[in-house]
């Protein structure tokens, strides 16, 4: 019994906050430059949104099996939802996984990795606003604004990079954003919903639900993967395995902590993310280093104003 509290409450101290929120950005940050090598792999051209949808789709099922099987292992019974938790599961599914990436992955094809690692993060200015105006689980300051307002500056700097041809693409840098704001939608919701079932089961359920959605409907509209490397379906397990731990470790983070709190680690998955596109996609090359720079400081600091609680006298927040 003690055992099981010591591991339970482990996610509830600061190493805990710290080792599962630094290893769930690591992970996503390789995602962006990972899915564009799955694209080269998968012989997937830019303009193959099926395809695209479809690659998606086979990821997100995968993940959620893993999910459910490594959360049934850990906690030694298989993880089968509440009754009355198929409505959140399905709303999740579709924000979490179905609107959020299909956006993405479409978005990732006309823009190149690293952008997509930038603008990825504004989802925590996504989630407070979401949580502030719809819900009213946060308060909205003008010291939050502020933060949301120079995070989203960021985004527009690494847009406007003059260095890239075809300069801004509403399917390329739009859909990015569309993305976004679709995880911030649902990070709120995991938050109320893990009030009344196990974030595990949800991830892993709404990753089989949302994945198997994709699947079907993309390979029903022509959409096809065809391994043009050996590498191809090694990745696409990594990109499982990816989703499966991420998700996991955030949505347990999210049922301990308020949204604002683990948001602020957001930060990372940008820095990771750029420099894990300049490395394995060679993205080096058409990084106008200082504009990336600017963009990821704009983008940091937003998240850090927006997260780091305010001056309102003494008071300690455990």
């Amino acid at each position: 019994m003690k055992t099981t509290a010591s591991k339970q409450d482990f996610l509830s101290t600061v190493p805990g906050i710290l080792a599962a929120a630094i290893a769930a950005n690591l992970l996503w940050g390789s995602a962006a430059p990972c899915i564009k090598l799955g694209y080269q792999y998968f012989a997937i051209a830019e303009g193959d949104t099926m395809s695209q949808i479809l690659f998606a789709g086979v990821r997100f099922t995968l993940a959620g099996i893993l999910t459910i099987l490594i959360g049934s292992l850990l906690r030694g019974r298989f993880l089968l939802p509440k009754r009355g938790s198929g409505g959140m599961i399905l709303m999740l599914a579709m924000m979490q996984t179905v609107i959020q990436y299909t956006f993405f992955y479409i978005g990732l094809s006309h823009a190149p990795g690293f952008k997509g690692s930038i603008i990825s993060p504004t989802s925590t200015f996504f989630a407070l606003l979401i949580a502030a105006l719809v819900f009213r689980q946060e308060k909205l300051t003008a010291r939050k604004l502020l933060g949301c307002l120079i995070g989203f500056a960021g985004v527009i700097v690494v847009s406007m990079n003059g260095r890239l041809e075809g300069g801004v693409r509403l399917d390329g840098e739009g859909f990015l954003v569309l993305a976004a704001a679709s995880y911030g939608c649902s990070s709120v919701l995991i938050k109320r919903f893990s009030a009344r079932e196990d974030p595990v089961v949800l991830s892993g359920w709404q990753f089989l639900v949302g994945g198997l959605l994709m699947t079907l409907v993309a390979y029903a509209a022509g959409g096809r993967l065809h391994a043009a490397s050996p590498k191809a379906w090694p990745l696409m397990l990594y990109l499982g395995l990816l989703s499966a731990v991420a998700y996991t470790l955030w949505s347990l983070l999210l049922q301990r902590h308020p949204v604002s709190r683990i948001m602020v680690f957001s930060f990372l998955n940008p820095v990771f993310g750029v420099v894990l596109s300049a490395l394995l996609l060679g993205e080096g090359k058409i990084l106008d280093i200082p504009r990336c720079v600017l963009a990821m400081l704009l983008v940091c600091l937003g998240v850090w104003i927006v997260n780091t609680p305010e001056n309102t006298g003494r008071h300690n927040k455990t």
